[in-house]
């Protein structure tokens, strides 16, 4: 097994060392990661400056751009073979819901998977990185049943979240659709030292909703989630509504 292993926390960032900790015992690891933090920057791409990938002592490769670019540098540089799994994570805070859209966590998964190599988004929805240590034996025995799966999608990355609990705790696995969250607040106006208006995004107080299955109430309930997710975003319900729209049927 060649695992190919990333994230948008950072070379530094404790949720990679704890993946990389899980992967050992499950086959041969690359770990391609940011040389700094790189949350939010989705699905981008360095293209306007070049980008450096320096060699650390411990093997690893830190690259001076995005998730999605250290993906892109492993797959069609870096490493000599194509991986069988590119792993993203673990990201320090949950990618659920609408975060999918704006994660580099997800976004690093996605480019395995556009560059055909199934894939796997992992995150944690706590801020206690210390209770996530106790997370690495679940996690070591739920990716080596999904390992183990034969003829994996090929339009689809599984997100995974793990809760925000000790791991001796977690209740299982489940299955889940995406839910729903809406920020609050989540733009702040300031001033700069010489009293000009900034604005800062973030924060902010966050609303979910969702069924029973969404992936959030799950996680709140004390399971880990997984949800399948894939790169078609066609709304295949409407293409007859709008195709009528623009023929006048």
């Amino acid at each position: 097994m060649n695992i190919l292993i990333a994230n948008d926390d950072g070379i530094l960032a404790r949720g990679l060392a704890v993946l990389g900790e899980v992967c050992a015992g499950l086959g041969q690891t690359t770990v391609v990661a940011p040389d700094r933090e790189q949350s939010g920057t989705s699905h981008s791409l360095t293209l306007h400056r070049p980008v450096r990938a320096t060699r650390r002592a411990d093997g690893a490769f830190q690259v001076d751009g995005t998730p999605t670019d250290c993906v892109l540098l492993a797959l069609g540089v870096l490493m000599p073979e194509k991986p069988d799994f590119v792993l993203s994570g673990i990201n320090h805070g949950q990618n659920m819901g609408e975060d999918v859209f704006y994660s580099g966590t997800v976004a690093a998964a996605m480019e395995g998977l556009v560059a055909g190599v199934p894939s796997i988004a992992i995150s944690y929805c706590g801020s206690d990185l210390e209770l996530l240590e106790t997370h690495k034996e679940g996690l070591r025995a739920l990716l080596q049943r999904i390992f183990a799966v034969r003829d994996f999608p090929a339009e689809t990355l599984l997100n995974i979240n793990l809760p925000a609990i000790p791991g001796d705790q977690v209740k299982g696995v489940k299955v889940t659709h995406l839910g729903s969250r809406v920020f609050s607040e989540e733009i702040a106006l300031m001033k700069d030292p010489w009293g000009k208006e900034i604005y800062w995004i973030g924060g902010g107080r966050i609303t979910w909703t969702g069924g029973a299955d969404s992936d959030f109430r799950a996680t709140a309930d004390g399971y880990i989630s997984v949800t399948p997710l894939h790169m078609d975003m066609t709304n295949y319900r409407l293409l007859e509504t709008v195709r009528s729209w623009l023929t006048g049927d």
